[in-house]
């Protein structure tokens, strides 16, 4: 069975498609996709601290990007349910604000559960009016049933990544560790697996998904091309 609903789909394996995300969720079978990994265009630290300098200096490639609203994370969050196949993992990128306030409401109703989290340490320091930020935090969902030791085979990745970023590894303004994303990858899904990034940025999912040889399908409305 095709991946795809319509054996005609534009959408390419492999590549960078440019198409918004929830098109490309829309065109993806039920239960055929091993990981989806997942990072929303929010913005909730900016938004709550207010820093008043966006679009000038260090908060211009940020606040340009489209942004998500939880109405728009949610449909996205819900299609993820229905293409993961039983078992399947959703690696969830949230910020502090979102990591303090929560995010299980945007889960109900799905099969999704969460079983872990990670978190980034950058190796940089950021924005804060008190702490400075230095980490993100991958939040971990797995589809039921939740089954660990035949799910996940790589049990010697540590909760807290340690991952720098080369200069051209910063291609866009939200990169995530290709390391962490590969051992992840390789981890949670089998040869010929199929892995999601329905809002790819600077496509280090599909980088991953070269180095593992795992087949990848993505796409981002402004980075990409058909």
């Amino acid at each position: 069975m095709s991946i795809f609903k319509n054996i005609d789909c534009k959408i390419k394996i492999n590549s960078k498609n440019r198409i918004e995300g929830l098109e490309l969720l829309e065109a993806i079978n039920d239960s055929c996709v091993a990981v989806t990994f997942f990072d929303p265009q929010y913005r909730g630290v900016l938004d709550k601290l207010k820093y008043g300098n966006e679009g000038v200096s260090r908060g211009k490639a940020r606040s340009s990007l489209p942004q998500m609203d939880e109405e728009k994370i949610i449909k996205f969050i819900f299609e993820i349910n229905r293409i993961l196949k039983p078992s399947g993992h959703l690696f969830l990128w949230v910020d502090k604000f979102h990591l303090c306030q929560g995010v299980l409401e945007w889960f109900i109703d799905t099969e999704l559960n969460l079983v872990d989290m990670i978190v980034w340490d950058k190796g940089k320091i950021g924005m804060g009016y008190r702490t400075r930020r230095k980490s993100e935090y991958l939040i971990v969902f797995q589809k039921s049933p939740v089954k660990a030791k035949a799910c996940w085979t790589d049990h010697a990745i540590p909760d807290v990544w340690q991952e720098k970023l080369e200069s051209s590894e910063k291609i866009h303004t939200h990169a995530k560790p290709v390391e962490l994303q590969k051992r992840l990858i390789a981890a949670t899904t089998l040869e010929n697996d199929f892995v999601l990034d329905p809002a790819a940025g600077g496509y280090s999912v599909l980088k991953a998904c070269i180095e593992c040889e795992r087949n990848f399908i993505g796409g981002d409305i402004i980075y990409g091309s058909y």
